[in-house]
C-alpha cells in the first residue's frame, strides 16, 4: 500500500517542490481546495479528500478535513494491534505525513479596516485540528507547519531507511504545538479586545526568535530577543539597522530607553543614554544644535553611551557625532553625507526608527520570579497633569518651558530620580537613589553653577522640605513634582521661603 501526504497550506512557497518530490518517491498526494487546484495545474496527481471521505466540503469550506478517515489515519498507533484492527474494519488508512499552515488570522487583523466577519472568516478549524492530531502522533507521523523544513525533510526520506527520524519528527510536532499556541493566542487576544475586558483570567503573549544575542546583561548569561509581531512599530523591534556590529543585551535595553524619553518630543530634540538613564537631553531649532545641548548637558557620561535623535542626522550632526565613542545612534533617516561620515567609525551601530509609527504597545510587563507584571504604559506628561501652583510665585514662561521638558525627563529616570533643567537641556540628572533628597544632590552637583536660574523636577512629592531647602541654596528658581505628601505644606512653605516657584502636577512617575 502506497504511503500517503496530506498537503494543504495557505502558503504555496516550495509547495510544489516538495510535493513533486513526494511524487517520486510513490507517495500518494492528498489535498483539498486551493492546494489541490494549483498543484493538479502544476502537473501533480493529487486524490481529493472528498474521495477518501466520500462527504463534500461544505458550509463554503469550513468542513473539508474534519472526518474520522482523515483523523483515524493521523491518530492511529502503527504498531498497535487494537488501532491496526479497528482502522482495518471501518477501512482506514494511515497518512504519514502532514503539511499544513493556517489560514493568515494575524495578517487579516493587522489589515487597515478589517472587519469582525474578515478576521472570523479567517480562523482556521481543519488546519489546527489536522496539525494538532499529527503532532500528538508523532511517533509515527511527520507534520510540517514551516516551509523551511521541507528540505530536512526531503533529505532523510532519501535516506537508506526512507523515513524521518524520531528527532524530526519530535522536533517538528513541538514546532507545531508552539505554531497552534500562538495562533490560538491572536485569536483569544482580538476578541478579547473587543470585548473590552482588561484583566482576563489567563493571559497568552506570543513573541518570535528574533535574534540570538552573544550573551546576556554578562557574559556568563545566556540570551535572545523576541518580537511581537503585534507589537509596536515605534520600537527597537522594528528597527532596521543600516551599519555595526550586531545588537547586545544591554543596546537593547538602552537603545529602549532612548526610544521611550525621545517620544516625549515633536520640536528637534537629542537623547543621550547610559545603563537605562538619560544622561543628556537638549531640544533644539535644529537636531545639530539639539545634540549640542545634549552633549553639553553631560560631556563625560554621553561616552559609549546611545544618542536617538527625532529628525534626520545630517551632515553637520553627523561630524559632531563621529567625534565621540557610541554605542547606537537611533534616527528617523540618515542623509547620504551623514552615513558617509558615520561609516568611517566601524563599530557604532546606526539604526532607523518608523517614528511616524502609530502602533503602540498595549501594556508594559516585567517577570517577576514566578510570575509576571502587567500595567498600562506610563504616557501621561505634562500636558495630561492637573497643573496647580503652590505657591506664592507664579512660574514665569521661560521657566514654565523648563518644568514641562524637565517633567517630561524626570518620568524617564530611575527612581528616586531628579532632573534640573533649563527650558532646552537637561543640567543634572539624579537617579536611582534610595532618598529623595540625595538624587537632588547628584543631580544639583552635577548641574554645579548652571542650576542658577534653573528648575528642578521630581518625579515623585517631598516627604520632607529637605530637597527644597538644597535646591534654594543652589539657586533653583522653579520646582515640579506631584505633591500629596502629608508635609507639603513644610515644602510650600520652604519654597514661599526663598521665592521659588512650585507646581503640582498630581501625577506620579515611579519607575523601577
Amino acid at each position: 500500500m502506497k504511503k500517503r501526504a496530506l498537503l494543504s497550506v495557505s502558503d504555496k512557497s516550495g509547495i510544489l517542490e516538495f510535493a513533486q518530490e513526494l511524487e517520486k518517491m510513490d507517495y500518494q498526494i492528498l489535498s483539498t481546495g486551493g492546494t489541490k487546484r494549483f498543484l493538479e495545474d502544476n502537473g501533480v496527481a493529487i486524490t481529493a479528500v472528498d474521495e477518501i471521505t466520500n462527504f463534500p466540503e461544505i458550509l463554503d469550506g469550513r468542513v473539508k478535513t474534519l472526518h474520522p478517515l482523515v483523523h483515524g489515519g493521523l491518530l492511529a498507533k502503527h504498531d498497535d494491534s487494537q488501532h491496526q484492527s479497528e482502522m482495518a474494519e471501518n477501512g482506514i488508512s494511515p497518512i504519514e505525513i502532514v503539511c499544513v499552515n493556517l489560514y493568515p488570522f494575524r495578517e487579516t487583523i493587522t489589515k487597515p479596516g478589517v472587519t469582525v466577519d474578515d478576521a472570523i472568516e479567517n480562523i482556521d478549524i481543519g488546519g489546527p485540528t489536522m496539525l494538532r492530531s499529527a503532532a500528538k502522533n508523532h511517533a509515527y507521523v511527520t507534520v510540517i507547519v514551516d516551509s523551511a523544513d521541507y528540505a530536512v525533510v526531503l533529505s532523510e526520506l532519501r535516506g537508506d531507511k526512507a523515513v524521518t527520524s524520531p528527532e524530526t519528527r519530535r522536533r517538528l510536532a513541538a514546532k507545531v504545538f508552539r505554531h497552534t499556541a500562538a495562533y490560538d493566542s491572536y485569536i483569544s487576544n482580538y476578541l478579547t479586545d473587543l470585548t473590552g475586558e482588561e484583566y482576563p483570567e489567563t493571559l497568552t503573549l506570543t513573541y518570535e526568535l528574533q535574534q540570538s544575542l552573544r550573551y546576556g546583561e554578562n557574559p556568563h548569561q545566556k540570551a535572545a530577543f523576541y518580537r511581537s509581531p503585534l507589537g509596536s512599530d515605534f520600537s527597537i523591534a522594528a528597527a532596521g539597522q543600516l551599519h555595526g556590529k550586531e545588537m547586545s543585551y544591554n543596546n537593547i535595553q538602552d537603545a529602549n530607553a532612548a526610544l521611550q524619553i525621545i517620544k516625549e518630543f515633536k520640536i528637534p530634540a537629542a537623547v543621550a543614554v547610559k545603563h537605562m538613564n538619560p544622561c543628556g537631553v537638549g531640544t533644539g531649532s535644529t537636531i545639530a544644535d539639539a545634540f549640542n545641548k545634549a552633549y553639553a548637558a553631560d560631556s563625560t557620561s554621553i561616552f559609549g553611551g546611545i544618542v536617538a535623535l527625532n529628525r534626520e542626522v545630517d551632515a553637520e550632526t553627523a561630524e559632531k557625532l563621529s567625534g565621540i565613542f557610541l554605542e547606537i545612534v537611533i534616527a528617523p533617516k540618515f542623509s547620504a553625507e551623514a552615513l558617509e561620515i558615520l561609516t568611517q567609525k566601524k563599530n557604532i551601530r546606526l539604526l532607523t526608527i518608523p517614528f511616524d509609527g502609530t502602533k503602540q504597545d498595549k501594556w508594559n510587563t516585567v517577570t517577576v520570579e514566578g510570575g509576571l507584571l502587567v500595567q498600562q504604559p506610563d504616557t501621561f506628561g505634562f500636558e495630561d497633569a492637573d497643573i496647580h501652583v503652590a505657591t506664592d510665585r507664579q512660574p514665569n514662561e521661560q521657566e514654565l518651558e523648563a518644568l514641562k521638558l524637565g517633567w517630561n525627563v524626570v518620568k524617564h529616570v530611575k527612581s528616586n530620580a531628579i532632573v534640573v533643567c533649563d527650558s532646552d537641556m537637561t543640567l543634572g540628572v539624579g537617579a536611582g537613589q534610595m532618598n529623595r533628597v540625595g538624587a537632588a544632590k547628584i543631580a544639583l552637583e552635577q548641574a554645579g553653577a548652571r542650576a542658577e536660574g534653573a528648575v528642578l523636577a521630581s518625579d515623585a512629592f517631598f516627604p520632607m522640605s529637605d530637597t527644597v531647602e538644597a535646591a534654594a541654596k543652589a539657586g533653583i528658581k522653579a520646582i515640579i513634582q506631584p505633591g500629596g505628601s502629608k508635609k507639603d505644606q513644610e515644602s510650600i512653605d520652604k519654597a514661599n521661603e526663598y521665592g521659588i516657584a512650585m507646581v503640582f502636577t498630581g501625577i506620579r512617575h515611579f519607575k523601577h
